[in-house]
């Protein structure tokens, strides 16, 4: 059985980057060592993995990369720290903690 993941490294910016793959150790390895002058990561290098997740269904995992990609940095942040009530608390208060909380770029 086949396997992806979908993941969420932290950049040397403090950004976040989020992404899907079917091979993680050599994902976080190509991000590291830069294969991709114009990857978002390549000039925010070392990356480190800070989440991640294991799907057996590929468009599951395309689904939820793509609607953690939506999420605010503030609600990753909660997911990364397994802090389940503030995730919750910024799925509901959207309008009060938005997506544009000040701190996100397109990759974050």
């Amino acid at each position: 059985m086949k396997t992806y993941f979908v993941y969420i490294l932290k950049c040397s910016d403090d950004s976040f980057y989020t992404g899907i793959t079917n091979n993680l150790d050599r994902r976080i390895y190509e991000h590291n060592i830069g294969i991709d002058i114009v990857a978002f990561t390549f000039k925010r290098r070392p990356v480190e993995l800070v989440w991640f997740e294991m799907f057996t269904e590929p468009t599951q995992a395309i689904m939820i990369e793509k609607k953690i990609k939506g999420w605010s940095r503030r609600k990753k942040q909660a997911l990364i720290d397994e802090n389940w009530d503030k995730l919750i608390e910024y799925s509901k208060n959207y309008t009060q903690y938005g997506k544009n909380d000040g701190s996100s770029t397109s990759s974050d």
